[in-house]
């Protein structure tokens, strides 16, 4: 099978993920409370907000890791905490901020880890798996690459391996926390066109982002929160305004569009004094 058979194969797989009245707590202080949320599908999703405000929590929540205190998370119009693992592994898959590697793992043996939700007792390694491997490889620019140790790559080229470890595991839908925490700013590109380029093939994305002109830049949809709570969303040319980044980070600032993209660009940014 090709590359562009196995995308063209794969890359249409229903996917909807919803939130319904969802409280997350940390032992007995709410993070969220109440809130409700629907991922647009086959587009990236960027959730934005202050530190501490409870991005990371909702993309835990959405993804099954944490378990809500009420409410429910809908993952295809069922409770995703009703469904087995493995099925939900085979639709969703989190890329959390700390990822731990064995030590001496190459990328490709990295990137097997992938296909574990598609392996049971009766299904062992079949050529479906090694083609969902090498499109993995492809996507993420790693095929000349895929022999190397993991811990003998740059930043970029790491956080790569393991989106593509994402993608081997085939799913429709992929969540990523904070995917360009640490790395420089041509590393951070290299990840964002990735998975651009991820959405572009039919995929449903959401990815945790402290910087606010790049999820400007590279998303579809923006989750603006605070206090854990959804102030507005929708597209950054829709709802970026001076006032919500002013609410969002406590900065003033001027917006333009970027002549390329259109997309806003935040310009003679300030404290707010006083």
């Amino acid at each position: 099978m090709t590359a562009s058979a196995f995308q063209h194969t794969h890359s249409s797989s229903y996917a909807r993920l919803e939130a319904e009245q969802l409280t997350l707590k940390h032992g007995k202080t709410t993070i969220i409370e109440r809130l409700n949320v629907t991922l647009p599908e086959g587009q990236v999703t960027a959730i934005v907000g202050p530190n501490g405000c409870g991005k990371s929590t909702l993309l835990n929540g959405l993804s099954r890791v944490h378990a809500p205190s009420s409410g429910v998370v809908l993952l295809n119009g069922k409770d995703i905490h009703s469904l087995p693992s493995k099925e939900v592994a085979r639709r969703l898959a989190l890329l959390p901020q700390d990822t731990l590697a064995p030590d001496g793992i190459t990328i490709e043996e990295l990137i097997r880890f992938g296909r574990h939700p598609h392996q049971s007792a009766l299904k062992q390694w079949a050529m479906n798996d090694q083609d969902a491997i090498d499109y993995a490889l492809k996507a993420a620019d790693l095929i000349g690459l895929k022999d190397r140790l993991l811990d003998t790559l740059s930043g970029g080229q790491r956080q790569r391996a393991w989106i593509a470890m994402s993608i081997a595991q085939e799913t429709p839908l992929l969540l990523l926390d904070e995917p360009t925490s640490a790395l420089d700013l041509g590393h951070q590109i290299e990840v964002f066109e990735l998975i651009r380029t991820l959405s572009k093939q039919g995929k449903t994305l959401a990815m945790v982002v402290h910087d606010l002109p790049s999820a400007c830049r590279y998303s579809d949809h923006i989750i603006a929160m605070k206090s854990g709570e959804i102030l507005t969303q929708g597209s950054p040319k829709d709802i970026m305004t001076k006032e919500l980044v002013r609410e969002l980070y406590g900065v003033d600032c001027d917006l333009i569009p970027d002549p390329m993209t259109g997309s806003p660009i935040l310009i003679n940014i300030q404290r707010v004094r006083g």
